[in-house]
């Protein structure tokens, strides 16, 4: 279970691949910033002005810098090992199959879970819009069903149903993803652009009003730091572990790294030029945020606050009022426009929303696939899953798989509560990454690396202790999903994986296979031309 493949090998396996290398530093900037910026500002400030109030401001901070020195260390491996995996790629050069595995296990929350939570968030948005049409669904399609399982799965609302519009938008996008339907580099550069210029919008309109109500900021910290070792989720810290989740998806720059003109030298521009443009956004509007309208945490007594999401906040007077406060509201941004007399912008902000969602959605369910058809073509996971349809060419097994998950969570569970699922697993990926790269310097010190993690060992320890404490700072229903997401994929591995690894069975180099033969024919990445094949 500790058997490495060798860099060489990874290589050699993607360069058999023969995918066309067409992307540039500009368009791997805005897939980045494409796959950042959604649920997490459009919807999660809510959630973290109920966690921390305005001290979310440093929660955005925080969180940004531990993204920061996390993509220090993804750009120096990923200049090194430009192929599809990510981080699951470079546990395996570095760590072993084992820690491979658990990193590849613990990204299915990441991207998965990711994918339902923007589904969530894009629902909120279309039920906005469709109620400023006059179009109201009934609520128990709005919401999941009252759960509490086990002490660590909880959502939803006595009453609902299903968030029925989340699971259509999670059936839409399966589907393009199985008819091979993909985004163009310019389809892409326009819905950046749309959320660009909402959240350009919303800053126009807002930042002007924080001269004016300074008294918005005041408690800052109404809810204090919060404690790691608490384990009550809340707080300035809390809040940036949930937080975190506004800024994931800057690795899956990484993921187009097979796709890529020069990779060593643009992959990191994309990774670090977008994380800095979304970190100035995010601050900025977390800052109109507070000004126009109060970020203030609501409990039902002095000292005391309802949990973020709860049936109890939305039912408390505060939101059922005509002027709800910031944190009772399931589209904040939009809300907020409307609040402060900008009802058109407000109207435009959730349009905006609504229709660049999706394909954060997509971007997030295609990362999924690809990290699944790497651990097929690896053999820890059977091949049939990668399976590829003979009329589309895409592995539409795996990729139906991973929408009936996204759907499954989608409808059932409130967006705070999935991302913070989501995080937990990030979290562990990006450690396991920054723990690697400064393996990856004492094992294998003379390969060439086009980019060099600056002060390595003094960046690398504050991202794997900043993925620590935010990780801790986690709710105790996400740290107890991991633990047992953790276990259940242990046993998964010892069950198949291990038996059937290609390098246990001593296939370190893997082409590419016949047409409808598997995994060997892969959808192309979105914004790329489709993939040429290798017959020889």
């Amino acid at each position: 279970m500790w058997r490495v493949k060798p860099l060489d090998a990874i290589l050699a396996t993607a360069e058999k691949k023969s995918l066309h290398r067409s992307l540039g530093p500009v368009q791997l900037t805005l897939l980045g910033i494409g796959a950042v910026i959604g649920t997490g500002i459009f919807v999660l400030t809510a959630t973290a002005a109920q966690k921390a109030g305005p001290g979310m401001m440093i929660s955005f901070i925080i969180a940004g810098a531990v993204c920061a020195v996390a993509a220090l260390c993804y750009s120096e491996l990923a200049s090194m090992v430009p192929v599809a995996g990510s981080a699951y790629t470079y546990s395996y050069a570095v760590m072993g199959e084992l820690v491979a595995w658990l990193v590849g296990w613990a990204l299915i929350l990441e991207y998965a879970l990711g994918a339902s939570a923007v589904a969530v968030g894009w629902s909120g948005h279309m039920i906005g819009v469709l109620g400023d049409m006059g179009i109201h669904l009934p609520h128990a399609l709005t919401v999941g069903p009252k759960i509490a399982f086990g002490g660590f799965l909880e959502g939803g609302e006595v009453g609902g149903i299903m968030n029925l519009p989340a699971v259509i938008i999670t059936a839409l996008v399966t589907m393009l993803l199985v008819i091979g339907t993909k985004e163009s580099a310019t389809v892409n550069a326009v819905l950046v652009a749309i959320k660009v210029a909402a959240l350009v919008l919303f800053l126009f309109l807002t930042l002007p009003l924080v001269t004016g109500h300074m008294a918005n900021f005041h408690p800052f910290t109404p809810r204090g730091w919060g404690n790691p070792l608490g384990s009550t989720g809340t707080g300035v810290l809390g809040a940036a572990a949930s937080i975190f989740f506004a800024y994931v998806g800057f690795d899956a720059v990484s993921t187009a790294a097979e796709e890529t003109r020069n990779p060593q030298r643009n992959v990191p521009i994309g990774l670090i030029g977008s994380l800095a443009i979304c970190t100035v956004f995010y601050l900025l509007v977390a800052a109109g945020v507070i000004g126009s309208w109060g970020a203030q945490p609501l409990g039902p007594a002095p000292g005391h606050f309802f949990a973020d999401g709860s049936p109890e906040l939305y039912g408390s007077a505060a939101c059922t009022a005509a002027h709800a406060p910031t944190v009772c509201s399931k589209e904040a941004l939009a809300y907020i426009l409307h609040a402060v007399n900008h009802p058109f912008a407000g109207y435009l902000v959730g349009l905006a929303a609504t229709i660049a969602l999706p394909s954060v959605v997509l971007l997030m369910m295609y990362g999924q696939t690809r990290i699944f058809f790497v651990m097929a073509r690896d053999g820890l996971l059977p091949q049939g899953l990668s399976a590829v349809h003979r009329r589309f060419r895409t592995p539409w097994v795996i990729t139906i798989v991973t929408g009936v998950v996204v759907a499954l969570a989608a409808a059932f569970f409130p967006v705070g509560q999935l991302a913070d699922y989501s995080n937990a697993g990030t979290l562990f990926a990006f450690a396991a990454v920054s723990l690697g790269v400064m393996i990856l310097r004492f094992t294998d010190p003379s390969r060439p690396r086009p980019f060099r993690t600056p002060a390595l060992f003094v960046v690398a320890p504050l991202s794997i202790m900043g993925c620590v404490v935010l990780f801790l700072s986690l709710g105790p229903q996400s740290k107890g999903l991991f633990v047992v997401w953790t276990i259940l994929g242990l046993i998964l591995y010892f069950a198949f994986g291990f038996w059937n690894s290609n390098v246990r069975r001593g296939i370190v180099e893997v082409g590419e296979l016949e047409e409808g033969a598997g995994p060997g024919a892969v959808a192309p990445m979105p914004g790329a031309p489709a993939p040429t094949q290798d017959r020889t």
